[in-house]
């Protein structure tokens, strides 16, 4: 029996797998790896297949998007009951595959991006290296999921940010990549609100903020080209937060381009922290956002904290 799973997910990147999995299989198999398949059908599916996969397999390769990744991690982190886990490779075929930029060489900022032929590669070599994971809990957890702990390997957010993510599923499938994002960007802005939530850092006193958009990262990149936190590094322990204040559609608008730039982090609007804990609390009920999924539709209390190096990445 093969020691590696692959799992696809055949709708992810618009598409994409879709009409490049032939060319993958061909790849994994031209470069003599041996291995079971396994594809998706479902929303959520990866997590259970990867959840079996751990008992079986010493390794799973994700063939998708962020949200494949994020399934398969959430898997892969139940099955290790938050212990260091099997062996994880990436095949990056999604709209932003922004976790895929964290894999050393890390993509800098306007860099050529992390590409499936890369990553075949690389999964030949085999050599791996621990990452962080954040892990969420809060309440109204979509049903289906069962209450367990949620998990990010690049990034969550609150706001802006999160409603964002909730109207690209509306954006018209022509669209790819940055352009997509961009689409469900502009549609946020007609009808956002921001809300007043409370946040505490660590052990220090909580404070009250009108929040245009809260992030809380492992990773340095969103929505194909954002870098939100530019400085943050996927094995050093801490969670990068980034806190904008109360801010209009007119200097939303301002800041994208230097967000795209990785450029804004000194700007008066926002504060920057490091943490390994964080909890969000709002009277209204919240929309989270993470690695491009929407695992609370509405929560009104978070607590984030990072796992040390519990991810085992083929890199």
């Amino acid at each position: 029996m093969p020691s590696i799973l692959v799992i696809y997910n055949p709708i992810a990147g618009r598409g994409r797998v879709k009409k490049h999995w032939p060319e993958v299989q061909q790849g994994l198999i031209d470069a003599g790896i041996e291995f079971d398949v396994a594809a998706t059908s479902a929303p959520l599916e990866a997590v259970t297949l990867a959840e079996k996969a751990a008992t079986k397999y010493s390794t799973v390769i994700a063939v998708g998007g962020d949200g494949t990744v994020h399934e398969v991690v959430n898997g892969l982190l139940r099955a290790s009951n938050e212990g260091e886990t099997i062996a994880l490779g990436v095949v990056p075929l999604g709209n932003g595959d922004d976790f895929a930029k964290m894999i050393p060489p890390q993509t800098t900022i306007g860099g050529k991006v992390f590409d499936w032929h890369v990553a075949i590669e690389k999964i030949t070599q085999g050599q791996t290296k621990l990452f962080d994971v954040g892990r969420m809990s809060g309440d109204q957890l979509r049903s289906e999921q069962n209450n367990n702990p949620q998990y990010f390997m690049n990034g969550m957010d609150i706001g802006f940010g999160a409603q964002a993510a909730l109207n690209f599923t509306k954006v018209p499938s022509f669209l790819t990549g940055t352009a997509a994002y961009l689409a469900a960007i502009m549609k946020t802005l007609i009808d956002y609100r921001i809300p007043k939530v409370s946040i505490q850092i660590d052990d220090q006193k909580a404070f009250e903020q009108s929040t245009t958009m809260t992030a809380i990262t492992n990773g340095r990149c969103f929505g194909s080209g954002f870098w939100v936190c530019p400085d943050a590094q996927v094995d050093d322990g801490l969670l990068d937060v980034m806190v904008t204040q109360s801010i209009g559609r007119l200097k939303i608008l301002r800041l994208i381009p230097k967000i795209m730039k990785g450029t804004h982090v000194n700007e008066p609007i926002l504060r920057n922290y490091r943490a390994r804990r964080v909890v969000i609390k709002s009277q209204q009920p919240l929309v989270v956002e993470a690695d491009g999924e929407i695992p609370y539709p509405q929560t009104r209390h978070l607590e984030v904290q990072i796992l040390d190096k519990k991810l085992r990445m083929i890199v």
